[in-house]
């Protein structure tokens, strides 16, 4: 599977700063052969990084900079958003899982990396999800 066929939930970025370096390793080399994220993604990473692991505006940039050039950015529009409610609704899915797996079905990916869903689900015939720390 090319990078480019590849979605990257939040939590597997978050998992970049991890002290679990099994963990840490495995979202390094998914996310070092390229992919996808939301700008959806990257805002939950600066929240998450700022409020729940105090790193500095400056120490997050440091981060994302890297990631925004290996990874193709999404952008979240009124047709995400829409995608998103039906997938919500259909799926039984969070709202904000489903605005994320609406931008990777947009973007034409056939993976979604995530923790947070159901692992091995399909999405419209189309999108896996994948839990890459799993030994499933």
């Amino acid at each position: 599977m090319s990078g480019a066929d590849s979605f990257f939930d939040t939590n597997v970025l978050l998992y970049l700063l991890s002290a679990d370096a099994t963990k840490a390793d495995r979202a390094e080399a998914l996310i070092g052969g390229g992919g996808t994220i939301s700008i959806q993604v990257l805002n939950e990473f600066a929240a998450v990084a700022s409020r729940k692991l105090g790193m500095t505006w400056a120490e997050i940039r440091e981060v994302l900079t890297p990631i925004r050039t290996l990874c193709r950015v999404e952008a979240l529009t009124e047709v995400t958003h829409e995608r998103g409610l039906l997938l919500a609704e259909r799926y039984n899915l969070s709202l904000y899982d489903a605005m994320i797996a609406a931008a990777a079905l947009l973007a034409g990916c056939k993976t979604l990396y995530t923790e947070d869903m159901h692992h091995s689900l399909v999405l419209e015939n189309q999108l896996v999800l994948c839990n890459p720390f799993s030994d499933k």
